[in-house]
């Protein structure tokens, strides 16, 4: 019995350790992409003409949608951003989705709002709209008061409402670039015809100087959690999406920050109100609707236009956010099963699709058995030396070489934080995530993914502090 448990715990070792190298040289690979992408990006931002943008009679006019759910502590600084961007011709829909707080009595007080006889489009079924107003110091706001539905019902009333080719989702408790909106429509002017979605960076805000609903200075946190979180976004969005955005197998674009063509995101339905992954559930159904259209198009992520946002600074609140993410993930990529291993879809489904459904879907589980595998043969004294440095390499050491990558990525491109001591937090931060802060995220996603399976609902409550300013 000893015996064939020895066997079959080093199997499963072995199995483990093909998973960590898979995974690790999967993003070694793309972060290789990114940094090419990275460097041909900045070489054409210098040649932006953004100034030109703002003249241009053809800059497509968009639609800045902002839903909003008990946020009345950061509405109020949110929209002020928002409305002080720079751009030629957008306005602004927030839709109060039946916020049990203060939200709307904040918007009332600070945008001087009186109710309206506007007429909202019915393409796209919501719960009750209980009032549509305007106000009466901002010409290009607008705001809904309807009955909750969440967070996707709450987006397709702001699309119903809007009246432009585009509209840009935004969480409402972020803080955007005054030039954001510019820089992250420019492939929609430099490709029209193709480009139906466009990403932009989400960084961490807490610990950040703001003024005037701006952020006045980059700084970064003084607590653990906020910091470790700096370089996982770090991670995802220079060392992941802008490699999977060249090779156009895009499949998130962040529901924080996101600019869709309507045309093309009511012809796939709007955002479904049976999952809480809606931001990567639409990305998807555009996907496969284009691909089965045989139409040219691009989905594309750039690093530059920047939204800010407050991230959990609490265990418990980081483990509900991460527990939706990972069940939103699952539920968007069951809806679209189709696409695994189809070259139908191409890229998508050949490259994306068995990455986030094996590696990001599943992979906590793996990830999980291993560690649990490796402690049981340690324990039983079943583990060998070759082993042992094959799995601290495949597990700790180029998940760390990842991290840090991440970080001087940053540090070589847009250096949101100048400071050489800055820097050093942040590597610091890199290297012992992978014996803290990795752990107790695959924990979280492990819990995400039991959340999935027993078919859990809701998105549960992430309390703000509030960005200030």
């Amino acid at each position: 019995m000893i015996e064939w448990a020895h066997a079959f715990v080093e199997t499963v070792n072995w199995l483990i350790l093909g998973y960590f190298l898979c995974i690790n040289a999967f993003y070694l690979g793309l972060l290789l992409l990114s940094g090419i992408e990275l460097r041909d990006y900045l070489r054409r931002l210098s040649y932006g003409d953004y100034d030109l943008m703002l003249r241009d009679p053809h800059t497509p006019e968009v639609s800045v949608l902002m839903p909003a759910y008990n946020e009345a502590v950061n509405i109020a600084v949110s929209v002020r951003g928002v409305l002080n961007l720079n751009y030629p011709n957008f306005q602004v829909i927030v839709v109060n989705d039946g916020s049990q707080d203060e939200t709307i009595s904040a918007l009332r007080a600070a945008f001087s709002l009186v109710e309206t006889e506007r007429v909202l489009s019915e393409a796209l079924p919501t719960q009750k709209i209980l009032a549509v107003y305007r106000s009466l110091t901002v010409p290009n706001l607008v705001v809904i008061d309807k009955e909750n539905g969440g967070k996707a019902d709450a987006l397709n009333a702001g699309i119903n409402a809007s009246r432009t080719p585009y509209f840009c989702a935004v969480d409402a408790d972020i803080i955007l670039e005054e030039d954001a909106l510019l820089r992250v429509m420019r492939p929609v002017l430099d490709d029209p015809q193709r480009v139906v979605a466009v990403g932009g960076i989400v960084r961490v805000a807490n610990g950040c100087k703001v003024k005037n609903s701006r952020i006045d200075r980059p700084l970064l946190p003084s607590r653990v959690l906020p910091m470790f979180q700096i370089v996982d976004y770090l991670r995802a969005f220079l060392g992941g999406r802008i490699g999977f955005s060249a090779i156009n197998g895009l499949l998130i674009i962040s529901g924080a920050f996101g600019v869709f063509s309507k045309k093309w995101a009511l012809a796939a339905g709007g955002y479904r109100t049976d999952t809480v992954g809606e931001d990567m559930e639409l990305v998807l159904s555009m996907h496969c609707l284009l691909r089965e259209m045989k139409v040219d198009y691009r989905v594309v992520f750039i690093a530059d236009p920047v939204c800010w946002t407050e991230v959990p600074d609490t265990v418990r609140i980081l483990s509900r956010q991460r527990r939706r993410w990972q069940r939103g993930l699952l539920e968007a990529l069951s809806l679209h099963r189709k696409m695994l291993f189809n070259a139908r879809y191409g890229v998508l489904g050949v490259i994306s699709y068995p990455f986030f459904y094996f590696f990001e879907g599943w992979g906590p589980l793996v990830e999980t058995l291993g560690y649990v595998s490796v402690l049981l043969s340690w324990w039983y004294g079943w583990i060998n030396t070759p082993f042992a440095l094959a799995f601290l390499t495949m597990s700790v050491i180029l998940g760390m070489l990842i991290s840090l990558c991440a970080v001087l990525l940053e540090e070589f491109t847009f250096r949101k934080y100048p400071r050489w001591t800055d820097l050093a937090r942040m590597a610091f931060y890199a290297l012992i995530e992978n014996f803290t802060y990795r752990q107790m995220n695959t924990l979280f996603r492990c819990l995400g993914l039991w959340d999935y399976l027993r078919k859990m609902k809701g998105w549960g409550d992430m309390k703000r502090t509030g960005l200030g300013g």
